[in-house]
């Protein structure tokens, strides 16, 4: 089996995006995503000149794209607090109504993973939602009375990589809907060199390069795989402890090393995500396949290969989603070197 450290970098809900404020304060310093931007700059507008709070908001798409970051930049667009849930860890109705009371004018509420909220905590938030009110239960038994309790103007900001599994009550109830995509080349460039110029980093143009192409076009990895290679750069070249950080750059030679070494290939793939396309190859002459069998060989849960596995190698055309599962293509065959099965008559494919 594949070793799961390198897998960590694309599949960890916490990240260092934080670190030394990398994360863009305003929409105007935010890279990438213009189609959102544009559309979350007028809608803003719009709000502030009727005197309100922007609409609801939902963001879609795969991780690790800004969602989040979108989120706080709102926050901070419209001057309210900023408080922010995972979806998992909200259990019961109540912990939301404790949430939703405490709420003031103008603060943003943002749920990640919002298409995993229980039913019993959603219909709590359909009232919230679309009157700005929340009933509350003041005791237990047959003394039980209720009370409806009127909430500032707020605005709910909502995340999820599948917006499929959202219910139709809960989606509708958003009056924003915008979906994040993997951003292009020059993008992730960008972000990359910001994010050294802010450590202090010095990259040569094809080390920066280098690193922009194998971060599957995806911010949150690109800052993570640059702060790893900065940790190779620095155990070898930085042992003389008076030697000033500054004058370490990194080249396209340690870059490679450090790639070879996390075992993250030039397309940007993982070890996992090899072993996943030989499996597909090999065990099941390239499929189709579902992902239960997958998943029980290769020791991975579902929900790891389904979020963080399979959208860039679909991007990337190395498999295809049919509709008797997960089918390898010419492109996967090639990239693992082996080639592709003569399947004649196949009526499904």
């Amino acid at each position: 089996m594949s070793n799961h450290f390198e897998e960590k970098i694309f599949s960890e809900i916490e990240d260092e995006t934080d670190d030394l404020n990398l994360r863009p304060q305003t929409l105007s310093e935010f890279v990438g995503q213009k189609s959102v931007v544009d559309n979350l700059t007028v809608y803003l507008r719009a709000a502030k000149l009727r005197n309100e709070v922007i609409d609801h908001v939902l963001f879609s798409g795969p991780p690790g794209l800004g969602k989040t970051t979108l989120a706080k930049i709102l926050s901070e667009s419209q001057n309210g607090q900023f408080y922010q849930l995972s979806a998992p860890n909200v259990k019961r109705p109540g912990d939301i109504v404790k949430i939703l009371s405490g709420l003031e004018k103008q603060d943003i509420l943002f749920i990640d993973e919002i298409h995993r909220l229980s039913a019993p905590v959603e219909e709590i938030l359909y009232p919230a939602l679309e009157d700005r009110e929340i009933d509350i239960t003041l005791a237990d038994g047959l003394g039980a009375s209720a009370m409806t309790l009127d909430l500032p103007p707020f605005t709910m900001v909502g995340a999820t990589t599948k917006p499929g599994n959202l219910s139709a009550p809960l989606r509708d109830r958003f009056g924003i809907h915008l979906r994040l995509e993997f951003y292009e080349l020059n993008e992730i460039i960008q972000i990359v060199k910001r994010a050294a110029d802010l450590w202090k980093v010095r990259l040569s143009d094809d080390a920066l390069h280098e690193i922009a192409s194998r971060s599957r076009r995806t911010p949150r990895i690109s800052i993570r795989l640059l702060r790893r290679i900065w940790d190779y750069a620095l155990v070898n070249k930085g042992t003389n402890a008076n030697k000033q950080l500054e004058n370490i750059e990194i080249t396209k030679d340690i870059v490679l090393y450090s790639f070879k070494e996390m075992q993250i290939d030039k397309l940007g793939l993982t070890a996992l995500d090899n072993e996943f396309l030989s499996v597909l190859a090999k065990h099941y002459s390239g499929g189709p396949v579902g992902l239960k069998p997958m998943s029980a060989i290769l020791s991975e849960d579902l929900t790891t290969l389904e979020d963080f596995v399979e959208p860039y190698m679909i991007r990337l055309d190395l498999i295809q989603r049919t509709a008797r599962g997960r089918k390898l293509t010419r492109k996967g065959f090639e990239h693992i070197n082996l080639e592709m099965p003569n399947v004649e008559n196949d009526l499904f494919t």
